[in-house]
């Protein structure tokens, strides 16, 4: 068989586990390859003693890499959006395929990357940037081919899914269980990306691009962390029929389009709701398949070599292929790309999950319905607990019927601002997944 040679750009823990796969399974990947994958060399700052790379040529210089003649496809795995963006650039001016990890950088500069792809004739693969060793991207691009894809919703960042998780299991407080899951690896000693939603909106607007057929627009996905959830908010939840989960949403609504990422309430039964620990999920919604879920490790190193791997061998297999016959970056023709407006959050029609603590005396709560009715909001249902007799509040949680965020929050502004409500009004959007 004839030989691909690739380069690969970081030897962290995905650029280990790429080593070690392909060492470990050669015989079946270079059998569906119908080639022999051969790692020609390796950039990177400092060897990595999880792999073997001794028969390997090793090079400090990332650069060298991209401009080896005898390398076909550059593998990105340094991560960030500065030097990595540099080196898939340059790979790409010197004709090398390219296979990335790298989500920030393909939802902030992949409009910049593929243009640059498609003048020079090579192909950028980015499977393995969302949802681990999940080959969500692939199924979107072909296996839903036939589909116009309607909504998509996924768990698609483990951190966040892990302490959620955690909180409702064993009533923890949302700092506790963040300190463990830095503890264990699996949040960073800054967990701003993943307990903020930047993260998961970097995926979100990926898949988003791929199931509407839009350019990549990071700036636009509404971005909402979980660091405001409390262990009360997960336990009424659980009492109301819901869990709480971080999710990336992309809907169609007409001619524009939702995108959007936060906490969101869904029906207990629901099986996106019984995704629990780092795993994550994706549920796609097409015209003509109707509902499918692709379940799996969203993370670590050999699930995400699995998804690098994977790009590896496609790429391989149309090496010689006219360009135009590849499948293209974001599974539409670029020169069809649709123009969806993205709708700015307080357009966003959904229910809600409202939580207050209100002074404990008669007519409070006839004025906050009120309040909500004359908003044009409806209430599905109430909990207001008993008290004891020395308690001056008392807590009370709505569910509200779907209605337009700019519409509850208007009234939400007038709850607050009532003299018998003390402290924060707090609203999660509540999603029934159908």
């Amino acid at each position: 068989m004839k030989s691909v040679k690739i380069g690969i750009c970081g030897l962290g823990t995905v650029g280990s586990g790429t080593v070690n796969v392909l060492s470990r399974n050669a015989s079946e990947i270079n059998s569906r390859a119908g080639c022999n994958i051969i790692i020609e060399q390796i950039g990177a700052r400092r060897d990595n003693p999880n792999c073997d790379t001794s028969q390997i040529s090793i090079t400090r210089d990332i650069f060298d890499v991209v401009v080896n003649p005898d390398i076909d496809i550059v593998v990105e795995l340094i991560g960030g959006t500065t030097v990595a963006k540099e080196l898939v650039l340059k790979a790409i001016a010197n004709g090398k395929h390219v296979v990335t990890a790298n989500k920030a950088l393909i939802a902030e500069h992949g409009n910049e990357i593929f243009k640059a792809a498609k003048e020079k004739g090579v192909t950028v693969a980015f499977e393995a940037g969302i949802a681990g060793g999940i080959p969500i991207i692939k199924s979107i691009k072909e296996g839903l081919a036939a589909n116009k894809i309607e909504w998509l919703a996924g768990i698609i960042n483990g951190t966040g899914n892990f302490i959620l998780t955690e909180m409702r299991d064993k009533g923890r407080a949302f700092e506790d269980v963040l300190k463990e899951a830095q503890e264990l690896g699996y949040a960073e000693a800054d967990p701003t990306f993943d307990v903020e939603g930047i993260d998961a909106a970097h995926k979100l607007v990926i898949l988003a691009s791929i199931a509407f057929g839009i350019p990549l627009q990071f700036d636009k996905v509404f971005t909402e962390g979980i660091t405001k959830i409390t262990e009360e908010d997960v336990a009424y939840a659980q009492e109301l029929g819901y869990r709480i989960k971080h999710l990336g949403i992309a809907r169609r609504v007409g001619n524009s389009a939702e995108l959007r990422v936060h906490p969101t309430m869904i029906p207990k039964e629901r099986l996106l709701a019984n995704v629990d620990g780092v795993m994550n999920a994706v549920l796609v919604q097409g015209d003509a398949v109707g509902p499918t879920l692709y379940y799996g490790a969203g993370a670590g190193d050999e699930p995400t070599a699995s998804a690098v791997i994977a790009d590896v061998v496609d790429l391989a297999r149309t090496l010689t292929a006219d360009p135009e016959h590849r499948v293209p970056h974001l599974g539409f023709q670029p020169d069809l790309l649709n123009d969806l407006e993205i709708l700015p959050i307080t357009e966003t029609e959904t229910s809600y999950y409202i939580r207050l603590s209100a002074v404990d005396k008669p007519g409070v709560l006839s004025t906050i319905t009120q309040i909500l009715s004359d908003a044009g909001v409806s209430i599905e249902a109430l909990i207001q607990k008993e008290q004891p007799e020395s308690a001056e509040t008392a807590p009370v949680i709505l569910l509200t019927n779907r209605t337009i965020e700019k519409d509850l929050m208007k009234a939400v502004e007038k709850i607050q601002s009532l003299p018998s409500v003390v402290g924060d009004v707090r609203h999660i959007r509540v999603e029934s997944l159908k």
